[in-house]
């Protein structure tokens, strides 16, 4: 008797099967992140129960029961009011201009067109002429904002003039200094450092121009436009500052390595309210009499020394992240130290930092609200202070302004972290699974 066989060779290939319902989709992505395990699951009952306790009162008080309309506090202190958001309209333009003459804050409003004009082509890595676009930012806008917040026709004396030489030519005994000492070739860093001032001299004699535009005083500034001021010139002046000093402090140069810690552990070790604090009260006391710097500069001066100490630090911890290989390399390759440091290391360096670079902004960007301690109302500072309008003093005038002023701080802070997820993504930092 034979015996059959029941094996067999598939000739066609076995159909595809789709996936699993709980592994695609809207019941997938639940499955995944809210109910993968008991004990998520668990948290996941909590978390919305929680919500479902807090959200409904928090929604009837900021939008339901709100105020939206009223020309005085007698709109919000009805009975059963909620947010009295007619505050906030009746006090948005202080919010957001300060004091600065309602006839002229046509120029903030241009200044903030001109900024996004260049900020938006240099977010987008897609959009052409990056370097021009860059050159706009650093060189163009900082003297156009400059002329349009402040009205320009800067008086600068010839006293003025003779202590810029100065300047001028102890930085470039400087920069020949620390060249010679570490046997490098001064000739292109005289020349670089010639340059800058140079420049510098130039945009001091375009902002001393007469542009027919009415003198605005800082003292009048306030609102968004103090905390954007602020955080923007901090953000710019303390990155390359930074860099500087973390490439100093790995310098094996004693003395530049010696100034490079100084500096930073100074400021870092005090407080930033003490920093505006000796800006605006103890540096007066210091200077030549008849010699002033305005309270903002001198603020946006210490915010951004107090930025650079943190950011250097940041910025070192990516060089020490870099492998020696790389400098190796770059040394293989006969790259000068500034040619390694600049196409090489610090391009690596600066993608593994970002996350940290981002996390300084943020910082910078909330503490511009100490600048209050010295008398400049920024956003915070200036929703404080129409708390006292007996005018609209109402038991939820207080509540509704902090929330619409950490409204403006989180669009601005979440934006910056949005971004640099998207970057970090882009660049391919950190180890993917």
């Amino acid at each position: 008797m034979s015996k059959i066989s029941i094996a067999y060779v598939r000739k066609d290939e076995s159909p595809s099967l789709p996936p699993p319902v709980t592994r695609t989709g809207p019941v997938g992505w639940l499955h995944e992140n809210l109910f993968s395990s008991i004990g998520n699951t668990i948290l996941t009952v909590l978390g919305v129960l929680i919500l479902a306790l807090i959200l409904p009162p928090v929604i009837q008080w900021l939008f339901i029961d709100a105020v939206w309309t009223g020309d005085s506090r007698e709109a919000c202190i009805v009975p059963g009011a909620g947010a009295c958001w007619a505050f906030v309209e009746a006090k948005f333009g202080q919010f957001m201009y300060g004091r600065y003459p309602l006839e002229e804050r046509w120029r903030v409003d241009l200044t903030g067109i001109l900024l996004l004009a260049g900020l938006i082509p240099a977010a987008i890595p897609r959009v052409p002429f990056k370097r021009e676009t860059v050159l706009y930012l650093l060189v163009v806008f900082p003297i156009a904002g400059f002329i349009l917040l402040t009205g320009g026709n800067v008086d600068l004396s010839l006293d003025f003039w003779i202590g810029f030489a100065v300047f001028a030519a102890a930085l470039l005994v400087v920069a020949i200094g620390v060249c010679i000492s570490a046997g490098l070739s001064f000739i292109e860093p005289l020349k670089g450092t010639a340059a800058g001032l140079a420049a510098l001299a130039v945009v001091l004699v375009i902002v001393s121009f007469d542009f027919g535009l009415e003198p605005v005083e800082t003292q009048l500034w306030g609102g968004l436009l103090v905390t954007l001021v602020v955080a923007i010139v901090g953000i710019v002046a303390s990155f390359p500052i930074g860099i500087l000093l973390a490439l100093g402090r790995r310098s094996k140069l004693p003395a530049v390595k010696m100034i490079s810690v100084i500096f930073i552990e100074f400021w870092r070790g005090v407080p930033l309210i003490t920093v505006l604090f000796m800006s605006s009260v103890m540096l007066p006391l210091f200077l030549p009499e008849g010699v002033n710097f305005d309270k903002l500069l001198r603020a946006l001066i210490g915010v951004a020394m107090f930025a650079s100490a943190y950011m250097a630090e940041v910025v070192r911890g990516g060089l020490q992240a870099i492998p020696k290989g790389q400098y190796e390399a770059a040394d293989a390759m006969g790259l000068s130290f500034w040619q390694g440091t600049r196409l090489i290391i610090m391009p690596q360096a600066l993608k593994l930092v970002i996350p940290g670079i981002v996390n300084t902004f943020i910082g910078l960007f909330k503490d511009t609200s100490l600048v209050l301690i010295i008398g400049l109302f920024d956003l915070l500072g200036i929703v404080q202070f129409n708390f006292s309008d007996s005018n609209w003093a109402s038991p939820n005038t207080p509540a509704t302004g902090f929330i619409f002023a950490a409204f403006v701080f989180w669009i601005f802070c979440f934006g910056m972290s949005r971004y640099s997820i998207y970057m970090e993504r882009r660049l391919h930092t950190g180890h993917k699974r």
